[in-house]
């Protein structure tokens, strides 16, 4: 984890509307939001930052997806998304993904963690123009590393690779794809900083 996070794309408020790319093309979005968190040692997503719990944020970043599909248990915070669970609960990110797909309706979706307080729409819809005809396009962080659960994807491609992968590792599934790798300017509050612990999180809290 690189040192936390101050500014971010039109500012610091979470609760913009998130463009769909220059095309105007609809997006769904998944949010994994499950998982044991064994590092964190409490509900993750649900941990409150700046007033708000920490999936909240995550969900900010995508407020211009026609659909939104939340795995992991329900929480209650957010009352417009629609909430399924991988099979069995905390089997990992590939199950999780597989659990959220199939509510996928839009032909394009993005797929982010749930502990991304800094990623912004502006990041997603740079994410959605850079995929052009390619299946895919992902974040990468201030040392050229692919975040696979900060990217967005064609569903189409996406389900067809699913369907014949039979592994456990996101970057298994979603490397073949060749996705488009995207740098996100630099900034203060980098894009794909992750709360992995207590410690990360007091960090963004800081930095808000």
């Amino acid at each position: 984890m690189a040192a936390a996070p101050g500014a971010s794309p039109g500012g610091a408020s979470p609760g913009g509307v998130a463009p769909a790319g220059r095309d105007g093309a609809p997006f769904d979005a998944v949010l994994l939001a499950g998982g044991r968190a064994r590092r964190f040692g409490a509900d993750k997503p649900a941990a409150p930052l700046g007033g708000r719990a920490l999936i909240e944020w995550a969900a900010a970043a995508v407020s211009g997806a026609s659909r939104l599909i939340v795995v992991g248990p329900p929480r209650g915070v957010l009352p417009g998304a629609v909430v399924v669970r991988e099979d069995p609960p905390g089997a990992g990110p590939v199950p999780a993904l597989r659990a959220g797909l199939a509510e996928v309706r839009a032909p394009r979706l993005a797929l982010l963690a749930a502990d991304m307080p800094f990623l912004r729409p502006a990041h997603v819809a740079l994410l959605l123009d850079a995929m052009g005809e390619r299946p895919g396009a992902v974040l990468v962080d201030g040392e050229g590393r692919e975040q696979w659960l900060a990217g967005c994807w064609r569903t189409a491609e996406l389900r067809a690779a699913l369907g014949a992968y039979a592994g456990a590792s996101l970057r298994g599934l979603l490397g073949p794809l060749g996705p488009v790798a995207v740098a996100p300017p630099r900034e203060p509050r980098p894009a794909w900083y992750d709360c992995d612990t207590p410690e990360d999180l007091a960090a963004a809290e800081r930095l808000l």
